[in-house]
């Protein structure tokens, strides 16, 4: 039996190598738990089960702050300019949306639901929320689920409707299979819950347009949403992602709000195959991704740069294992700021990966919650300089959850110009020396390549 089809040059791995990875659910949806069996589902009954979707119906889209419940409703389509009143827009320094998706969950998995509440914890506890804060940090809540067309500018109609018709033999046997490399799971809620996770990002960056219009330094999006996004391809699911998070986005702004040049930044360990893959031959998407030499799913090499009238417009830069604060700041002056500069963005989106933390249990760098905090400054530095502050992150991977949690709350912490707090996370002691001369090289190759 086939499972749904994955480009052949991707390995196949064993279950102690599991990709590194990164959703809020339906109100009626939120305390769904899932049992059953584990059943591997074929591509064939992908294709025969399930009920029929309209694919262009659109859901209403409505954001809500917890500040004065203002809102606004969207049918599929329509302009959809300022989730939130002005008044709003221009206080805040941080706007996020919170999509856990509790129902997608696998027991003792670390691409689990206790993500996502993990960082919200830390936020609370750490005076970030809008409690604490009052207009300089807004949740979006009550947002919508993108529309099937959203979606389908990045995955084929195919695979959208032969997910959604698989729901029916999730809500059966309680979790299912569907693609063979992770292997990456879905219960009965992953549909949905998947669809509001990328409405998530949809909805930060209609904020951010609608505030970068009022002033000269908007706030920043995040989107603290699950399942993450950047493995899964064109054609299907891909190492624990289902949608395309960040790229159903990037092609949103550029359709909806005629941002027509967009680069995406992916600092997550793993490398976003899913995202280079959909633009891959498009001059006007930048796709920049950092991430570990030789780790899954094996693609991201530095030879890759793009085809047609896209060449020029993907970079890869594979960090040596054990690279760490030294190599992402090198990595950042001398790869990051050069590509960004050369390209001219509209807007800046972010696979926001925090699974190259010295700590995270499923990867091999030395990255600190000092370097994600130095990550988050100098790409809010970057955004303000080149596209008047337009800037979303999207969370990917991080499984220890201390030290997603802590790394996420510093990025808060850099988008507010606040002093780090990394010194009360990070311990030293657990760093050892980084292998400089291959950063480097790798560097000083990525640059002629480039011609940066």
């Amino acid at each position: 039996m086939e499972l749904l089809r994955i480009p052949r040059s991707l390995p196949i791995l064993g279950d102690n190598c599991l990709p590194l990875l990164s959703g809020r659910v339906f109100p009626l949806l939120r305390q769904y738990r899932v049992y059953g069996t584990h059943h591997s589902l074929t591509w064939s009954s992908l294709q025969t089960t399930g009920r029929k979707q309209n694919l262009n119906g659109g859901r209403p889209a409505q954001c809500a702050t917890s500040h004065d419940g203002a809102s606004i409703s969207h049918a599929n389509g329509a302009p959809k300019d300022s989730p939130l009143p002005d008044s709003l827009l221009r206080d805040a320094r941080i706007l996020y949306c919170a999509s856990p998706a509790m129902g997608h969950n696998k027991e003792a998995h670390p691409e689990s639901n206790k993500r996502v509440p993990a960082i919200v914890d830390a936020l609370e506890k750490l005076e970030l929320t809008p409690k604490h804060r009052g207009s300089q940090v807004l949740e979006i809540q009550n947002f919508y689920p993108a529309s099937l067309d959203d979606v389908a500018r990045v995955h084929s109609r195919t695979y959208i409707t032969g997910l959604e018709k698989a729901m029916s033999k999730a809500l059966d046997e309680g979790l299912i299979f569907i693609e063979g490399t992770g292997p990456t799971y879905a219960t009965q809620t992953t549909f949905a819950e998947s669809l509001l996770s990328a409405g998530a990002g949809i909805t930060l960056v209609d904020s951010v347009v609608a505030a970068s219009k009022l002033g000269l330094s908007p706030p920043l999006g995040f989107a603290l949403i699950r399942p993450p996004g950047h493995h899964a391809v064109p054609e299907g699911p891909m190492g624990f992602c289902v949608f395309g998070n960040i790229a159903v986005a990037a092609r949103y702004a550029q359709h909806q709000h005629g941002l027509k040049r967009v680069m995406i930044i992916d600092f997550d360990v793993h490398h976003g195959n899913g995202t280079s893959d959909a633009f891959y031959d498009d001059p006007d998407i930048f796709f920049l991704s950092t991430h570990q030499l030789g780790s899954y799913p094996g693609t991201g090499k530095m030879n890759l740069i793009g085809q047609g009238s896209g060449e020029g417009t993907t970079l890869n830069l594979p960090l040596p294992g054990g690279s760490g604060d030294y190599s992402m700041r090198c990595a950042f002056d001398e790869v990051i700021a050069p590509s960004a500069q050369r390209f001219k963005p509209d807007i800046i989106l972010v696979s926001a990966g925090y699974d190259a933390h010295a700590l995270d249990p499923l990867a091999g760098l030395q990255f600190t919650t000092g370097t994600f905090y130095m990550l988050a400054s100098s790409i809010k530095q970057l955004a303000r300089e080149l596209c008047s502050g337009r800037c979303v992150f999207f969370l990917e991977g991080g499984y220890n959850l201390q030290s997603l949690s802590s790394s996420v709350a510093d990025t808060f912490r850099a988008f507010l110009d606040e002093p780090s707090l990394a010194a009360q996370f990070d311990d030293p002691t657990m760093l050892y020396e980084e292998p400089t001369r291959r950063i480097k090289e790798a560097i000083e190759k990525v640059r002629h390549l480039h011609s940066l």
